[in-house]
This record gives structure tokens, sequence and C-alpha cells, in this order.
């Protein structure tokens, strides 16, 4: 068991793609504890056992507690996949985003309502501009321009 509580998201431009890509990084017990009290079923995440409705779980988890909006519109995550590394679950997600981006807003209450010291920390990089954000259960939300 660790005894901090937090999930590290690199949120990307990808230009000649015009795609945003977001790999999120999250503590698989964490992540399974959410999963099981929202489900109300044992996941086993990232074991043998498995449930088949886990990646399901997962995107409409992370849809849930996660938002984009870039230049003050929506955009919804398509969840592409996961792999595990150690006791991390890494979550692959994109949206396309073809206009130039001005400003972006984050929320990312993921595991907040699990445990209420979560920290959220989200790097995003736009067309080599890098910044970071801190979001917490009492601060969910930030805003950056470009």
């Amino acid at each position: 068991m660790h005894k901090f509580y937090v999930g590290i998201y690199q949120i990307h431009y990808v230009a000649n793609k015009k795609e945003v890509q977001v790999t999120a990084r999250i503590f698989i017990d964490d992540l399974e504890k959410a999963l099981e009290a929202k489900h109300k079923k044992k996941i086993y995440l990232s074991t043998p056992k498995e449930i088949a409705e886990t990646n399901g779980f997962i995107k409409s988890y992370l849809s849930e507690k996660m938002q984009i909006k870039v230049n003050s519109s929506v955009k919804d995550l398509k969840f592409l996949g996961k792999e595990t590394e150690d006791n991390v679950l890494i979550c692959y997600l994109t949206t396309p985003v073809p206009e130039k981006i001005k400003s972006i807003e984050i929320v990312n209450s993921v595991l907040t309502e699990i445990f209420s010291e979560q920290q959220n920390i989200v790097h995003i990089n736009i067309n080599g501009n890098k910044k970071s954000l801190l979001l917490t259960d009492s601060e969910p939300e930030g805003y950056l321009q470009f």
C-alpha cells in the first residue's frame, strides 16, 4: 500500500494529427477501489481475473471525472486502451482538435470521491509550450491560456 494519493496526467497536442492525446497514470489499487465502489462488484484490475466489463467501466469513469475544454468548447475524450506498469495503470485517451488552441480548461476529479487527499498533477504541452496544474478535491478545475 502506498501512503500518498496522486495521479499524473500528460496532455499533449499533436499538431500533425490535429489531436490532443492524454496519458493518465493512476495507482491500480486506488482506481480498483473507486470502480468497485461505483459498480458494487470485484474488478480484479490488471490481474488474470479481471472482469470483461473493466474497459467500459474505466472509460465511463474517466469521462465522468475528467473533462477538457479547448477554447471554451467541451471535447469528448475517446478511451483508446490501457496498460500496466508496476502498480500503475496507464490509460490512453484522445480527442480531435482541428482549431488553434488558445485556451484549455481541465476538470479532473479522478479518485477524489474515494480519497479527499488525492492530487491530480496535469502536465500540458501545447506546441512546445509546457505548463502544469495541480488539481485537488477542493480545486478540481484549472484554466490555461496559450
